[in-house]
């Protein structure tokens, strides 16, 4: 065998693990779904399926409840995905300003990352309790901005409200750690330069520092929009998908239909629904970071 043909099986056997865990884990799930959704599926082996066609997607077309979970999905990806950036950026940005104890700052900020969802969303669910939460008790007993206690998790119009603040909470630390890589990859001559010529601090981000981390701003948009949509355990532990399906995401909505109901196909259709709004948005971020980027 020649050399370059064994450089060639080389590569494609380092290559091959990896494939083959794509392949199991990533591809033949989303087809896997694909042919559920065709079918009303059951999880009994001895009782055939029975084949339904397009039937589950006309359902879901006409299901109030997936429009909710939508919605709510899109505020949530909305409201988390500019929030952990914006904060991720100022915290990177203070951290580079040689201040003390910088090494604690980074690793207490990025505590949360790396601390269970379970654990940090039931904590969450005592801070927004409606007697005895932390929140409430700060709200109007320490600063007497309202009268009375808020039941932030039984109404419909707040009970959000903790999973936005909880998600950003989250994410701040992710988001402040790529910020800092992509600093330390501008040029410091540039500040002086700017200074020199009598740029402020306003300017200089402004000018100098978001235009050169646009690379790192697209790649976080793809991620965080992503992991956005795949939000789940938050709104199952804190809210359950409740008060009356109004904190219910696409995710929170398609594991009820499928592991609480039973209806496998119908949640299969969810699934590949969710799955082609994902793809399409990322690939319409990717699509415009690259024509600004060249």
């Amino acid at each position: 065998m020649k050399r370059e043909t064994r450089r060639k099986w080389a590569g494609f056997l380092f290559v091959l693990p990896g494939l083959l865990s794509y392949l199991i884990w990533t591809i033949y799930p989303i087809i896997k779904s694909f042919l559920m959704s065709l079918y009303k599926w059951n999880i009994n082996p001895r009782i055939p399926n029975k084949f339904v066609g397009l039937s589950n997607y006309m359902k879901l077309f006409q299901d109030d409840k997936f429009y909710t979970a939508l919605i709510n999905t899109l505020k949530y990806v909305i409201v988390t995905v500019p929030g952990q950036m914006v904060l991720g950026l100022l915290i990177a940005v203070l951290l580079t300003r040689g201040l003390k104890g910088q090494t604690f700052f980074r690793l207490l900020y990025y505590l949360p990352v790396i601390t269970s969802w379970v654990v940090v969303s039931v904590l969450f669910q005592y801070l927004f309790a409606t007697r005895g939460g932390l929140v409430n008790f700060i709200l109007k007993d320490f600063l007497h901005l309202i009268g009375k206690d808020i039941r932030w998790l039984a109404q419909e119009n707040t009970a959000m409200i903790p999973i936005y603040v909880l998600g950003i909470w989250k994410g701040v630390g992710w988001s402040m750690l790529i910020f800092l890589a992509g600093l330390q990859g501008i040029p410091k001559q540039l500040y002086e330069a700017a200074r020199i010529d009598g740029a402020n601090g306003w300017m200089l981000l402004r000018k100098i520092t978001i235009p050169m981390l646009r690379p790192v701003i697209a790649f976080q948009t793809v991620m965080l929009t992503i992991g956005g949509f795949n939000v789940f355990l938050s709104v199952y532990v804190i809210t359950g998908g409740g008060p009356r399906n109004s904190t219910q995401v696409l995710s929170s909505y398609m594991f009820k239909e499928a592991f609480e109901y039973f209806h496998f196909g119908y949640g299969a259709t969810i699934a590949v629904i969710f799955f082609l709004i994902v793809f399409t948005i990322a690939q319409i971020q990717r699509k415009l970071f690259k024509r600004e980027s060249y």
